[in-house]
This record gives structure tokens, sequence and C-alpha cells, in this order.
């Protein structure tokens, strides 16, 4: 038996690719099982090569595997794109359509079962995926009735004789596996798991509930990958609390839109990716002259331009950190797992409003759009602080403006609701004084830029370096950032059981860099190595500038689309040493 594997299941866009991952992930999960998904998909609406990899578990697991245990095949491209995985033993599960072939020399057992022919002898070749996930469970030894409470939610609404029909179509898909392999197959039997009840998400819905937990009532945005699912949540839920969700007719209008609702009164927020946040960057800008509190989601993927938006990449954070012309106080936050997202969405809208600057919480395709398995969520730590906020009337005051950007000693000053009396002030992108009107005066223009860049001086951040690091002195640190932390700890674990000492630091806040709270496990490494999906080694650039070493700093890049395996990080950071 065992404790975990590992299956993909693969063919054309729009053939139910997704669906049977869906209800094959989700039944696993209802027993209690860990899962961590990718899926790999084409930027087109129907057509081309998609598949999706879900790795099972009875124990927490936050990487996509290494290996392939189980490979279901909707045609022979599947089979000739992904069956390099396969380990020894392996199993591919073809549908009969297309006479599937293994290729020649590996050693792995075919199946070849008449997906498509056993769903139209139920009705419909559209029930050709129940029929791959029925066999799919008769090679793991579970029991067809595993799926029904799944089939009974997603099919319920169209009655009984639905959900009876694609019951059957997974019980004929069991049927024939059994009868093919004669019986069980007990080396790829699952052990029992746990049977507790866990989410079952991708980042961004994670990130889109945190938001909605943090009192976001507002969002605008324009649909863009890997993004949209954020818009896609909170136009579900708002609405339950009384919010709303604009598509607006641009990026530009999105972001403009956002700050005006931030400088009503309202928590709001919009969600972006590369080319969406090259065209935000302006309005960004306003939000820090303004001091008008804003967070912007960028989800990072394969650029420049259009670049490849359905894949892996990290290389957005020079942009993110210096992309506005002229300089303003901002802050990047990057959460590297679904539940971290959760809480880091509510952190994003705390640090906004407490400092009045804009916040960017970083994520990339890997974490926005992979679904794993996240423990229930802890709703006590949700605090929702907004800072220096006026709504009530105020006393008149000398030259009857509000300071709305008034001199204190933290660089941080009231921010008033419209509305409030006596609260009238004037907001201008141009420089200004106290009260908000234009002003050119030398003087004033350099207190008004200390004042706003000195406000991060006392910012407060929770664990802006994730780190598992057991050793005082380490042979290597291995630093990441994102959705690399699942795949570094295992490359790190390998690493270990060969006799290195091997620490790990998980950059999370990328801006304003933590550069004291890393200095420690820099300086006390032999050799640091920095993996990241870039080219131009962004994260180990801001390493050097801020915390120096620099002959002991190596890097770690992968920027073909793909995400970083535990085998790949293990091999090149043992190269390197």
């Amino acid at each position: 038996m065992l404790s975990q594997l590992s299956w993909k299941v693969g063919g054309q866009q729009g053939e139910g690719i997704d669906s049977t991952g869906e209800i094959f992930a989700i039944a696993l999960n209802r027993l209690g099982y860990y899962l961590y998904g990718y899926r790999h998909f084409s930027s087109r609406i129907k057509g081309g090569h998609t598949n999706n990899k879900m790795r099972v578990s009875t124990k927490p697991i936050s990487a996509i595997s290494d290996d392939l245990d189980i490979l279901v095949a909707f045609d022979q491209e599947t089979i000739d794109v992904n069956a390099h995985e396969l380990r020894k033993g392996g199993i591919i599960i073809g549908d009969s359509k297309f006479s599937p072939t293994a290729p020649e020399g590996m050693d792995v057992r075919l199946f070849s079962v008449p997906f498509t022919q056993l769903a139209e002898d139920l009705g419909t070749s559209l029930m050709k995926n129940m029929v791959a996930v029925g066999a799919s469970t008769a090679v793991l030894g579970l029991p067809v009735e595993s799926f029904t409470e799944v089939v009974t939610e997603l099919f319920g609404k169209k009655g009984q004789k639905v959900v009876d029909k694609n019951m059957e179509a997974i019980a004929k898909g069991a049927e024939y596996i059994n009868n093919e392999a004669g019986g069980s197959i007990p080396e790829f039997k699952l052990d029992p798991a746990d049977g507790k009840k866990r989410m079952f998400m991708i980042g961004n819905d994670a990130i889109a509930l945190g938001f909605v937990a943090g009192g976001v009532r507002f969002m605008a945005a324009y649909p863009i990958t890997p993004a949209s699912e954020v818009m896609e949540y909170l136009t579900k839920k708002l609405p339950e609390f009384g919010g709303t969700v604009i598509q607006t007719e641009d990026e530009i209008a999105a972001v403009t839109m956002t700050l005006g609702a931030n400088y009503a009164g309202t928590r709001a927020i919009t969600a972006s990716a590369g080319p969406g946040l090259s065209l935000k960057m302006e309005a960004i800008g306003l939000a820090g002259m303004t001091e008008t509190p804003i967070v912007i989601v960028n989800t990072q993927r394969g650029g420049p331009s259009t670049g490849l938006p359905t894949k892996q990449e990290q290389s957005d954070v020079n942009a993110m950190i210096y992309g506005t012309h002229g300089e303003i106080p901002k802050v990047v936050l990057a959460p590297s797992t679904a539940e971290e997202a959760f809480y880091d969405a509510m952190e994003c809208l705390n640090i906004a409003e407490e400092y009045q600057v804009p916040v960017i919480l970083l994520t990339d395709l890997q974490l926005s759009l992979g679904k794993m398995s996240v423990e229930p969520l802890d709703y006590t730590r949700v605090k929702i602080n907004r800072g220096k906020l006026v709504d009530e009337d105020q006393p008149e005051q000398e030259g009857g403006l509000f300071k709305r950007y008034e001199f204190t000693e933290d660089g941080i000053s009231p921010r008033v609701i419209p509305g409030v009396k006596n609260g009238i002030h004037h907001v201008t992108g141009v420089e200004h004084n106290e009260g908000g009107r234009p002003s050119e005066d030398p003087v004033n223009r350099q207190k008004m830029m200390d004042k706003r860049l000195g406000k991060l001086k006392n910012l407060k951040v929770t664990n802006p370096i994730l780190a598992n690091a057991k050793h005082e002195q380490a042979d290597v640190l291995v630093v990441g950032m994102g959705s690399t932390r699942g795949t570094i700890e295992e490359a790190v674990e390998r690493l270990e059981k060969e006799g290195l000492k091997v620490n790990q630091a998980h950059v999370r806040l990328i801006w304003p860099f933590p550069a004291e709270e890393l200095k420690h496990y820099v300086e006390n490494a032999k050799t640091v190595v920095v993996v990241e999906n870039n080219a131009t080694a962004q994260l180990a650039a801001q390493i050097k500038l801020h915390v120096g070493q620099h002959d002991k700093i190596k890097s770690v890049l992968k920027y073909d689309g793909d995400p970083f395996l535990p085998s790949i990080v293990y091999k090149e950071v043992k190269e390197l040493l």
C-alpha cells in the first residue's frame, strides 16, 4: 500500500479534463487525504493539450511530485507528452477510442479502457470523464461509493436520473479495470486517510475569501489570466455582504475606481497580472502621492508583454518594487501557500489603511491556480485595523481646510471620510501642502517627501522571513519566495539526509526588503542559493543589494514556464556546492 501517489489526467481542452481532475480530487479530499494539484493549460478557449496533475498523500504536502504513478489519457498526445514522468511500474489508462500505445522500452502497465464507448452506451459520450474516474478508483482500491456525495452535489439539480447515470459510469470504469487486472492492484492501493475535513481550494479563492473576511466590499477589475478567479469568487460572494464587483472596460478604470472607493472609506481591492499591472502603475503612483490606501493583487505569469499567460513565472519583482515613476512608499507581500494567502489578504488590507500606502499582494500562477488542501481557517485571527481614519465631525480648522496631509511624528496623517463636517480638503496628484493645496515650495516639497517615505520606518509585518533554520552554521542556505516554498522544503530534506547542514529562508516581505531579518541566516551559511522562476535573478539581486555577501550568493533559475520540482532544486543546489 502507498502513503502517497501522483495521478495525472490529460487531453484536449474542452473535453472534460478539468472536471475529471476536480471530481477525482474532491472525493479524495472528502475522505481526508491531503492534496496538491497543478494544471497545465494553453492560452486558448478550446483545443490544445491540457493536463491536471494531482498529488495525494496521507501526510501534509505542498509541492508537485517529481514522478507519476498513474496517467489517465484521453488522447495519444497525453501519453507522448507526459509518459516520461511515469515511474517504473507505473500505469497508463487510455481511451480505447484512440488505440493507446506506451512509449517503447518503458516499464509501465497499459490499460486500454473504452471511456467513450462505455459512456455512449449509457446515453452520452460526455460521461467519458466519469468512466475515467471509475477506472482510477479501481486502481487505487477505493470503493465507487466514495464518489456518491460529490456526484450528487454536482449533478443533483439535474435530477436523480442524471446522478444515477454518472454513478453508473464510474462503476462501469471501475468494473472494466477490475476485469482487465483480474482484481485489485495491491501495489497501488492507498493507505486509509484520517477522515478529517479540510478545505480544498486554489490560491486565488483563498485570497478572495481573505478579502471578504477582512471587510472588502468593493472590487473593480478587468479579466486576465491568472487573476480572474479572484474577481469571479467575489462576484458571487460580495453581494451576500452588501458589496459589489464591477467588471470595468480596462485596467486603468479598474484601479482608479478602486482608488476612489478607498478614498470614500470603503475597503476596496483590484487584481490583475503582468500587462494589467503595467497599466495600473500611474494610478499606484497617485495612491502614493495622495496617501490613499489600496490593495492590488498581482498574479505573476510568463512575460514580457503577453508572454506565456498560462505558465509559471516570478519575474515581476523589480516591477512591483520600482515600477512607479518618482518615489513613493509601498509594501509588497508574497504568500507561499493558499492558507497563508488567506491571512495575508487581511494583513495587506490592514497595512494599506494603517500606513496609507499602496500594498501589492504578489502571488504567482502556481500558487494562484494550484489547488491544495487547507486546514480549517482560524477566524479569530481576523483583525481589522483602519488606522487613523476619521469618520466623526471635526472642529473647524484654521484656513478652513482639514489637514489631511498634516506633518506628524510618525509621518501618518489623519484620513477623513468625505462628508464629515469640517473635513473638506484638496486632493491632487501634484505636490501639496498639509491641506492638499498645490504647492511648489522647495521646503514643503522636501518635508512632504520625507513624511511619505518615512511612514514605513516603523512598519510591522508578521513573519517577514519564513525560516526553517536548524543549524547555527549551515553548509548552505536555500532562499526562495512565493509558491516554491514547499518544493524547496522537500529538496532540503533530501540534502539533509545526505549529511549536509541546510537552512531554508523564504522571503515573505518583498518590499521594504527585510535585510536585517535575513542577514543572520546569510552570514551563517557557507553558500547561499536563491531559487526563483525568472531569468535575471531578481530576488538574488535584492539580497546582494541590501544584505551583501555577494561572493557566497548563487542562483538556481527556471523560466521555461514550468514550476520547479523538488528533484530539480535538489540536483541544482547540490551541483553548486
